[in-house]
């Protein structure tokens, strides 16, 4: 019997792969310096390993542009910040949905209020999925931005992100994509979806540690500096420099945080070559491309095994998409009439299960589900490390608690 069966990687990956903790541990030991600072080996190497992440995370997204348009910051939050604020100015207007996580809703909020900016929410239907019309027929001479989340952290439906690109680009209007659900999970690619702005996070599906985060910024994008100081370069100058990614780097970057997104695509990479019809040679996309058609596949096999357990079972209640939908491994789901807490606290208590309950940072997914009363839902999310055993365990568990 496992210590515990962990199944809450909508909010931070676990385990790692062992090439990320090994890494970042020895980079940190031999080349823990601040890079771009001087010109001794030390400071060289890690801007040496900084740069090359830089240009694995481009070819990663297919941001066919210069890899320093991937700015690196604390995580998504910061990043959706940064683009938001630093492209939307007063009296524009920005399209999103009211699937969003806080970091998308709580700055659109601070704009409406402050900065007298319109704001439309797209509304979804019951399973989750937002229709690329509504944001046609939203469009109006003043939209500056669409941000939408890819994949919701509550329910876990993929939007057509290519339609809604396809629509923004022909309406000249800027396509924020957060992936923080997505990214490491399904192949995301910047051109053909037409995303102008990628933000991501560094700590769940791109098996990197806390801290860190960053986006991709298209070539046609200049996004405003919130925070300006010190870049290591053309230091007498007065201003932040215009040249990226200094626009947007203010301060000494996570050189840890980097070391360890840099092991983790090199982990994807492998995992690419191990997959079936793989060319020898192949670029590093077209291994990652493969590596997340393995880790898609198993995490909706996860999945898919839980909701069909759940649903078969008297008083659960599962939310969001139906058999076969586009999707990504989270679920979420009430026992009975009780709070969502309690039963979180009650699989970890006495199964030894981690999830996540409550409202998930995402309030109006809740509002509309009609699950704010159970003080949200309880979410289930198995992560590509999981195995059979935290599947049954999970199933065991919610088994006894709709029994009890």
């Amino acid at each position: 019997m496992k210590e515990q069966y962990y199944l809450d990687n909508a909010a931070t990956t676990w385990p790692k792969p062992e090439s990320v903790y090994t890494h970042m541990d020895q980079f940190f030991r031999n080349y823990g310096v601040n890079p771009g600072r001087a010109g001794h080996e030390m400071a060289v190497e890690a801007e040496r390993m900084i740069t090359e992440t830089r240009r694995m995370l481009a070819d990663f997204f297919n941001h066919q542009g210069d890899p320093h348009r991937v700015v690196f910051t604390q995580n998504a939050t910061d990043s959706l910040n940064m683009a938001l604020f630093g492209l939307i100015k007063p009296d524009d207007h920005v399209i999103t949905t009211r699937l969003e996580h806080n970091s998308v809703t709580r700055p659109t909020n601070h704009m409406a209020r402050d900065m007298n900016v319109g704001v439309t929410h797209i509304q979804r239907d019951t399973q989750g999925y937002v229709d690329p019309e509504d944001f046609r027929k939203a469009i109006t001479p003043k939209t500056k931005v669409i941000v939408v989340n890819h994949a919701s952290n509550v329910l876990g439906c993929v939007q057509d992100i290519a339609a809604i690109g396809k629509i923004a680009r022909e309406a000249g209007v800027l396509f924020v994509l957060d992936t923080c659900q997505t990214a490491g999970v399904l192949d995301l690619d910047m051109q053909k979806n037409c995303i102008d702005v990628l933000t991501f996070t560094g700590h769940k599906g791109l098996f990197g540690p806390m801290g860190i985060g960053g986006m991709v910024v298209s070539e046609n994008v200049d996004i405003t500096p919130s925070r300006v100081g010190g870049t290591g370069v053309d230091s007498i100058a007065p201003y932040q420099p215009d040249v990226y990614p200094f626009r947007l780097e203010a301060g000494t970057v996570s050189v840890p945080g980097i070391a360890g997104l840099h092991a983790a695509q090199k982990w994807f990479a492998d995992l690419g070559k191990q997959q079936d019809g793989v060319e020898d040679g192949a670029s590093h996309k077209a291994l990652c491309s493969a590596a997340l058609k393995a880790v898609e596949a198993r995490e909706v096999e996860h999945i898919e095994k839980l909701a069909d357990a759940f649903r078969s079972m008297d008083g659960v209640k599962v939310y969001g998409p139906e058999k076969g939908q586009p999707r990504v491994s989270t679920l979420s789901i009430n026992v009975h009439d009780l709070p969502a807490d309690q039963v979180g606290t009650m699989l970890d208590a006495d199964h030894y299960v981690c999830v996540r309950a409550g409202l998930h940072c995402a309030p109006w997914v809740h509002e509309d589900q009609g699950t704010v009363e159970q003080n949200g839902t309880v979410r289930f999310s198995p992560g590509y490390f999981a195995d059979d055993e935290d599947i049954q365990q999970a199933v065991e568990g919610i088994k006894d608690i709709a029994e009890g």
